[in-house]
């Protein structure tokens, strides 16, 4: 097997893995729940402690692996891993659990901020976009199996086996990882940014989890606003150093920088459409939770079967339109789901959801080659942990928005009368907002300028 095709397989292994174990274990909480004698709602940090521990080090991995090799990096992470998710399986109480997931989240920082810089690497730039659909295809792929598999898994296996089979897999990774000769770097001998690391990290994190718990904790509030001042810090003390973490020049290059922001915005808009369609089949058109999952995974059918096409069309057509016209798409879907009522037909619902799967895979692949062709091969490792920043950060935001306005427009009490009507309105004010925010990722989409 060439060098290109074992880093190609290591990394869609990997990009499968993740969101698979991420989708698997959402589903296997309440059984957790039940091992543990615990409420279901107190291991919601089994989610949360897994986020933060990812995006708090992905720009300082990122870095990292231009300085000491990016497939150095991944190797070590993908051990690290492997390490932390048998741990995590074997964890025999709750904090002990949270604990490993958290650093389950560090360590695959590592692998998410050199996967796809790894990729572009060794790859031609007329393929970039091909390769790139293709690892997003397996991350979609993994979003429409894990509940699937997970669910199976835990009710035949135990909840367990999601850890151990995950960690199975991986070894295949490693296994390809480990022939691969090559290396790449971006800025061997420099050094890293402790100060900025340590900064970005602790600002991350309050950023992401104040902004998380923003409607539902009155501490979140100080958090969030304690992250906004110690990322300002970091902005001012990158201004400053002589080696900085995060190369600010970057976004002065309009391509890179609106291509982030649309990035940002689109997942921001589209992260919360499962969770709010999960509550309006369940609770007001009274589907079961596994007639309302298998509804739900027309969207990510339709993107894992696209992503491909559409990044090898970027490779050849601008990808500003292709990925305009996707969150073009995406913005009508949404539209179209605030006129929601407890009579829509359902093959309407599904028709709009593949709309949307359609639309979300010609926004993704191509605007993440605009991204990693905009910038020079020694800022990749940067570049994709950035891009990988932007889409966690877009999806807390898009949950925030979720919370604070079912806050808004919901009564409190679920006896009441009133409960499912002012969730229905809700949740079509909630999508309207959504699609809105589309429409300002599609003006920063076009905005982005020609690549040349």
């Amino acid at each position: 097997m060439t060098q290109q095709r074992l880093v190609f397989a290591a990394v869609l292994i990997t990009s499968f893995m993740g969101p698979f174990m991420g989708s698997s274990i959402n589903i296997a909480i309440p059984s957790m729940a039940m091992d543990f004698g615990v409420p279901a709602p107190e291991l919601s940090w089994v989610v949360t402690a897994y986020l933060l521990g990812s995006v708090s080090v992905l720009v300082p991995f990122g870095k990292l692996a231009d300085i000491i090799g990016r497939k150095y990096l991944y190797k070590i992470g993908t051990i690290a891993v492997l390490v932390m998710t048998v741990l995590a399986g074997g964890a025999g109480n709750v904090p002990v659990l949270i604990g490993f997931r958290f650093l389950q989240g560090v360590t695959l920082a590592m692998i998410f901020s050199t996967g796809m810089a790894m990729l572009v690497s060794s790859h031609a730039p007329s393929e970039r976009g091909k390769v790139i659909g293709y690892s997003a295809a397996a991350t979609y792929i993994g979003l429409l199996l894990g509940p699937i598999v997970g669910g199976m898994i835990t009710q035949y296996l135990g909840w367990r086996m999601i850890f151990f089979l995950t960690a199975a897999v991986l070894l295949l990774s490693l296994a390809a990882i480990a022939r691969v000769k090559n290396e790449w770097y971006g800025a061997i001998g420099g050094k890293l940014d402790y100060t900025g690391s340590v900064l970005y990290a602790m600002g991350s994190m309050l950023l992401l989890y104040g902004l998380s718990a923003y409607a539902s904790q009155p501490i979140a509030k100080y958090l969030f606003w304690s992250g906004v001042v110690l990322f300002g810090f970091f902005i001012y003390q990158q201004h400053r150093s002589n080696a900085p973490l995060l190369a600010l020049e970057l976004f002065r290059n309009t391509i890179f920088a609106m291509s982030n922001i649309a990035a940002m915005i689109h997942y921001s808009s589209t992260f919360a459409i499962s969770f709010l369609l999960s509550l309006y089949l369940q609770l007001l058109r009274n589907f079961d939770a596994s007639t309302a999952g298998m509804l739900l995974l027309l969207q990510p059918c339709m993107m894992a079967l696209f992503s491909p096409k559409a990044g090898a069309l970027s490779d050849r057509m601008q990808p500003r339109l292709l990925s305009s016209l996707g969150m073009a798409m995406t913005a009508l879907g949404l539209f179209s789901f605030s006129f929601l009522t407890t009579e829509t037909s359902i093959v309407l619902i599904g028709a709009d959801l593949l709309f949307i799967g359609v639309g979300f895979a010609f926004f993704s692949s191509p605007n993440s080659n605009a991204i990693m062709g905009a910038v020079e091969p020694r800022c990749y490792g940067v570049a994709s942990s950035i891009l990988a920043v932007m889409r966690l950060s877009g999806q807390a935001i898009s949950m925030a928005v979720v919370t604070v306005l079912l806050t808004v427009y919901t009564v409190p009490t679920v006896s009441s009368a009133k409960y499912l009507p002012s969730l229905m309105m809700g949740i079509k004010v909630i999508f309207l907002v959504l699609s809105v925010t589309c429409c300002f990722g599609v003006a920063a989409s076009l905005a982005r300028g020609k690549r040349i």
